[in-house]
């Protein structure tokens, strides 16, 4: 019986550190590129001392200094942090929502119609086509300087890969469970949430991945207009204009940082709803 125990405990030990290293494995394949050239950048850097290629734990280092060194209770932030970061994510989060919220009702009202999506296909195509910083002297003249052209400008520009993509996951929906569902006699709104949007929801986040990035551009680059006083686009030109390089690459590394935890963020929550709506279909 002992040794029956031991076998056990053994074999779950050993069943546990497989389980680690399967776990392990991934993780370093999938940060070795980044740790290989932060490995052999510090060296370089340091022995090549340019003030405009600093050393990576150099600017590491002034980044929590600057952001990320203040008191527990405020999350570690520090008064340059709420100055720069929460302006930043407070109009990117106004901007992304209201590009998401309006890109998925127009999608799927667009893509529920044959007719209505032949017909605003071509706008819809030639809308996403303009560069989003040509729009920005229009949002000046309409809104003028300030966190409403800002968030505007976000949203504007973030709205179409949203749309265009919740128009064609609505157009995806399987003709068969739509005949289905007349047959059932469901309502609109029952077909709308028991079979469309459940049909559209890949579509739909692959559009809010995409303007997920593009908020996060616009954001920056709205900040770097004249008229404002905070965030991280501000940061950059203002220590650009001080020659202040090391909060220049900071700011940068900040930007990375950000934009890897968002989308990160954001493939939890498709993992969370896809996921099982996925599985159930496989199922049926």
């Amino acid at each position: 019986m002992f040794a029956w125990a031991r076998e056990r405990g053994g074999g779950d030990g050993q069943f546990a550190m497989e389980g680690a290293r399967r776990t392990a494995v991934p993780f370093l394949l999938r940060w070795s590129v980044l740790l290989g050239a932060v490995a052999c950048w510090e060296p370089a850097a340091r022995a090549q001392g340019s003030v405009y290629f600093p050393p990576p734990l150099r600017v590491v280092r002034h980044a929590r200094d600057l952001w990320f060194s203040g008191p527990a209770r405020h999350l570690f932030l520090t008064r340059a942090a709420e100055d720069t970061i929460l302006p930043s994510l407070c109009r990117m989060a106004a901007g992304f929502t209201l590009a998401a919220v309006a890109g998925i009702a127009l999608g799927l009202a667009v893509g529920r119609s044959r007719r209505a999506y032949a017909l605003c296909n071509p706008v819809l195509q030639f809308a996403r086509a303009v560069p989003p910083p040509a729009l920005v002297p229009v949002f000046v003249v309409v809104f003028a300087l300030g966190t409403p052209m800002q968030v505007a400008s976000i949203a504007f520009s973030a709205v179409w890969p949203v749309l265009i993509n919740s128009a064609e996951g609505a157009r995806a929906t399987d003709p068969l469970r739509l005949q289905a569902a007349a047959v059932l006699r469901l309502t609109a709104p029952e077909r709308l949430w028991f079979l469309i949007l459940p049909s559209a929801l890949p579509r739909i986040f692959a559009g809010l991945r995409l303007s997920l990035s593009l908020s996060l551009i616009l954001m920056v680059f709205s900040e770097l207009l004249p008229g404002s006083d905070n965030g991280i686009g501000f940061t950059l030109t203002d220590a650009q204009t001080r020659s202040d390089l090391l909060t220049v690459w900071a700011a940068l590394v900040l930007l990375g940082a950000l934009g890897f935890l968002l989308n990160t963020g954001l493939l939890a929550v498709e993992k969370r709803l896809v996921g099982p709506r996925m599985s159930a279909r496989r199922t049926a």
